[in-house]
């Protein structure tokens, strides 16, 4: 009799070895589940890195030479010199300034107020280094970040220069921004611009960590695009103190002190808007329709901020001006900044057509008012038209009047829940906050200067002209 065993001992060596590569082959499929299923890890787009790196350089051509033009023309010829030297030097000591701490301070996690020092002087951040963006999955080199977030600060504090032109001495005006720039910018920064990114919100409890990390008034909500709390309204409120600080020019409102060179200022105007697109649209730090919008929004708020301006000359001066006109599209440019990104086409339209009337009175009458010597209107188009740009951008990015509203990240989606009132009212409590940090930090920071090395230049030495006297060189050899 046969053994029933037989055919399988027969068979047993060579099933077994099929089972044992088949198993084998299960746990290699096994092990190796968890990593594909895992998401990889985002790797900047380049078309958004080259969006960026444009970006930055037209902001940083809004410095120098469109701001430093735009200022130069306004001033008399015998200190044409000087606020070209101050805007520059300025704008490269907080460019180096961002490098060394800024950058640290205004975009690591810390406290609601103050980044922490763990990125000092750039530390640990390399070509592969990336940054989060608006969109969940999208990133950009940090360096990129790094650098195009040095030109709002380098551009915030060369803002401040006009206020306070021809008269303040030079070591005094470099020890001022660099007090400023750390206890008021930096702050500023970080309260409205820093938060862990759309990637670290996956659900509600997430978002509540998120809020919790972020700078205090992102937090509460306040909107603000490319920068009119952070950089407008922050350095038209600081041009104001230092105006009344510093103190009147020798022979302001008993002598003529007309612009020298209009021609100059035009042309400073027109690179700030061409360069603008760059702060406004790079804003958005993708390529996309936002920034598009934003783009599209920059040039018909200008546009309308122009038309205002030259209109209202027009009706209460008789004669409209070149002066007006150039004023104007900065006028446009400042307050469509912190809705670029918000808001639709109407509220482009009357966000610049407001900011180009209210900023013609900001320059005449407000300025009559506050009896301050703000010598090229800082507070009275960067101020003002700041104010109003955050503040219509609350009513404006409401979906009903063809706005974008609030993003949701949870549900990854933009949300139909909005309220213009209290929207309204988180906007106006960051424009209060801006306006008290700036003003208490800008008393402060000029007192100390005032100490250490003195605010003005002599008065023989102001007669004469910066140029000479600080710089002992001139402009213009006729």
């Amino acid at each position: 009799m046969k053994s029933l065993h037989t055919p399988i001992a027969r068979y047993a060596k060579p099933l077994l070895a099929v089972l044992g590569t088949v198993g084998l082959a299960s746990l290699a499929f096994a092990a190796d589940a968890p990593a594909a299923a895992t998401p990889p890890t985002p790797v900047p787009n380049k078309g958004d890195t080259a969006f960026m790196m444009i970006s930055t350089v037209l902001v940083l051509s809004m410095i120098v030479p469109g701001l430093a033009l735009f200022y130069g023309g306004l001033v008399r010829s015998k200190n044409m010199l000087s606020v070209l030297m101050q805007v520059m030097v300025g704008a490269a000591t907080i460019f180096v300034l961002w490098a060394i701490y800024g950058y640290s301070l205004a975009f690591t996690g810390g406290s609601p107020y103050f980044g922490g020092f763990d990125k000092i002087f750039l530390s640990g951040i390399t070509g592969d280094s990336v940054a989060a963006t608006f969109s969940k999955g999208v990133v950009i080199p940090e360096l990129m970040f790094v650098a195009f977030q040095g030109t709002f600060a380098a551009i915030t504090c060369a803002l401040i220069v006009g206020a306070f032109a021809e008269r303040m001495k030079f070591a005094a005006v470099m020890m001022f921004l660099v007090l400023w720039f750390t206890f008021a910018y930096i702050p500023t920064a970080h309260m409205v611009w820093y938060w862990d990114g759309p990637d670290a919100i996956m659900d509600a409890k997430t978002l509540e960590a998120v809020t919790a990390a972020a700078g205090a008034l992102w937090a509460k909500g306040a909107l603000d695009f490319a920068g009119g709390t952070v950089v407008h309204i922050n350095a038209g409120v600081a041009g104001l103190v230092a105006a009344y600080m510093v103190g009147k020019r020798t022979g302001y409102g008993r002598e003529p002190m007309p612009p020298h060179n209009l021609t100059l200022t035009m042309v400073g105007a027109a690179m700030l808007w061409v360069g603008w697109f760059g702060f406004n649209a790079g804003s958005n730090l993708e390529a996309t329709g936002t920034a598009a919008l934003a783009v599209t929004n920059t040039l018909f708020a200008t546009a309308a901020a122009i038309v205002a301006w030259t209109l209202g000359e027009a009706v209460f001066r008789n004669k409209p001006s070149m002066l007006g006109a150039a004023s104007g599209a900065v006028a446009g440019l400042v307050a469509i900044t912190p809705a670029a990104g918000f808001v639709g086409l109407v509220g482009a339209l009357v966000i610049g057509f407001a900011s180009g009337l209210v900023c013609l009175w900001g320059v005449t009458g407000l300025k009559r008012m506050l009896k301050a010597d703000d010598s090229l209107d800082v507070f009275g188009v960067h101020g003002v038209g700041g104010i109003v740009g955050a503040l219509l951008t609350g009513v404006f990015a409401a979906p009903s009047l063809g706005g974008s509203g609030i993003f949701d990240y949870v549900a990854n989606k933009a949300s139909t829940d909005y309220s213009i009132s209290g929207q309204l009212l988180v906007q106006a409590e960051a424009v209060v906050t801006t306006i008290i940090l700036s003003a208490v930090v800008s008393v402060i920071a000029l007192l100390i200067v005032k100490m250490v090395v003195g605010l003005r230049v002599s008065e023989e030495a102001e007669r004469e002209g910066l140029d000479t006297t600080s710089h002992g060189e001139k402009a213009y050899y006729m």
